[in-house]
């Protein structure tokens, strides 16, 4: 499934090559969606309430006793549970009551961000929990060398978790996504028809999932910013079949994400764009719209112009703007005030179109200066003429790149756990350095 606005058309001599690429190797559409398959249901009751019983979790999955019993059983038996006799009920009349728990130490996948200037490559459980993470430089230069790079630091990061059996690859990238092939269209990078998939799952021997990253990141609020819940709570604040939520998303980029009825949506013909939603400012500058308003980019053009930072050299970064406006410069603390106004008449405009039930906002535009999501509420509110709706600042922070690579790494597992499991340990992790 395509996963932006833009068509990719390739020539037949092309789709052949594809199809060849797809034979060899484990490219996986991820599905950026809530369970609902028997064994993904009994997984993620197990994931997120346990250690727990089978006839708490026959309860919270409304499934058959019968049913979780079959499903449980075999869950142990491909690895990904484990039972704890320990916490077992004691007096109980018959079978005892053995818990169950995600068996997360002997795993982990791998998630990759690939930014316009940082890569994140990220270690995850199967909680989803980052285990690990390195950040390098999006690697430059022509494509098959970036990609070789890229492959090659994946291999080398894999060489160093020696307890743990690697299990699945998420990546997670602007640009056009083709989630079905694996292959990506990112302009800012240079790639063109780029065989990110193909090649990583040839490089580590293992099944590699491909998503745009705004996508991921709803995906990770969806799938990993779920509080836990009592056990006893049955349906638990899980999404309804109509239930929406929006999440928009700023940095260097712009972009946002639907979710319907617990699944990211992902329209065949890929997501609209907001990079080109009219947005003015006098002070930021910019090309009259959104994103060339409140990037990164624009930020510091405009502090460089200001002379808030150098106009070059390693001091003049995002970072050294906030540290000016922390600082006390009113310069900067206007350029921030600034952007922060753009942006939450930019979510106002797209909570009154979309008027989703839940809200979410994520990426260093919102989260490295909390001290904006004020001015960020206060213009959203004063923009959208909708009855009012809250703002959720995302679950995971400045890290919400890393979340949605490592969700993309876990969706396999999520979805199927048993298909997943048998596709990954048919694999042979190629890790050595």
């Amino acid at each position: 499934m395509r996963t932006a606005t833009a068509t990719l058309r390739k020539p037949s001599s092309a789709a052949h090559a594809k199809r060849a690429l797809l034979a060899r190797h484990h490219v996986v559409a991820p599905s950026l969606r809530v369970a609902e398959a028997a064994a993904g249901s009994v997984f993620g009751a197990a994931r997120l309430r346990g250690p727990i019983a089978r006839d708490v979790i026959a309860q919270v999955t409304q499934l058959s006793i019968a049913t979780v019993n079959r499903q449980v059983t075999a869950l142990l038996d491909a690895g990904v549970l484990r039972e704890r006799a320990d916490l077992a009920v004691s007096g109980a009349i018959g079978r005892p009551r053995v818990p169950v728990e995600v068996n997360h130490e002997p795993y982990l996948t791998l998630g990759i961000h690939i930014g316009a200037r940082t890569t994140s490559i990220v270690a995850t459980d199967l909680f989803g929990r980052t285990l690990d993470v390195v950040e390098t430089p999006t690697p430059r230069g022509p494509q098959a060398a970036a990609l070789a790079s890229l492959a090659a630091s994946a291999r080398r990061y894999l060489a160093r978790w020696h307890r743990r059996r690697p299990l699945w690859v998420g990546v997670a990238a602007g640009g056009v996504v083709d989630s079905a092939t694996g292959y990506l269209d990112h302009p800012r990078l240079g790639w063109s028809d780029a065989p990110v998939g193909p090649v990583l799952a040839e490089a580590l021997g293992l099944p590699v999932s491909v998503a745009s990253h705004v996508d991921a990141m709803a995906g990770a609020e969806l799938l990993l910013g779920a509080r836990r819940l009592p056990v006893n709570e049955i349906a638990g604040g899980a999404p309804t079949a109509s239930s929406t939520s929006l999440y928009v998303y700023a940095r260097e980029t712009v972009g946002y994400a639907l979710s319907i009825g617990g699944r990211v949506h992902s329209p065949a013909s890929g997501p609209g764009t907001i990079a080109a939603l009219p947005a003015h400012s006098e002070l930021l500058g910019g090309t009259g719209q959104l994103e060339s308003t409140v990037s990164d980019e624009a930020v510091l053009i405009a502090a460089r112009k200001a002379r808030i930072i150098a106009g070059d050299g390693p001091s003049s970064t995002m970072s050294a703007v906030l540290r000016a406006a922390r600082g006390g410069n009113e310069q900067a603390q206007a350029l921030l005030a600034e952007r922060a106004r753009v942006l939450g008449e930019a979510v106002a405009l797209l909570r009154d179109l979309l008027n989703p039930d839940d809200l979410v906002v994520g990426g260093q535009a919102f989260t490295e200066y909390p001290e904006g999501m004020e001015l960020v509420e206060a213009a959203y509110a004063a923009r959208s003429v909708m009855p009012p709706r809250q703002i959720r600042l995302t679950a995971f922070g400045n890290r919400v790149q890393e979340a949605g690579a490592g969700v993309v790494s876990l969706v396999g597992l999520y979805a199927d756990p048993i298909g997943a499991m048998k596709r990954a340990l048919n694999r042979r992790p190629e890790v050595s350095a």
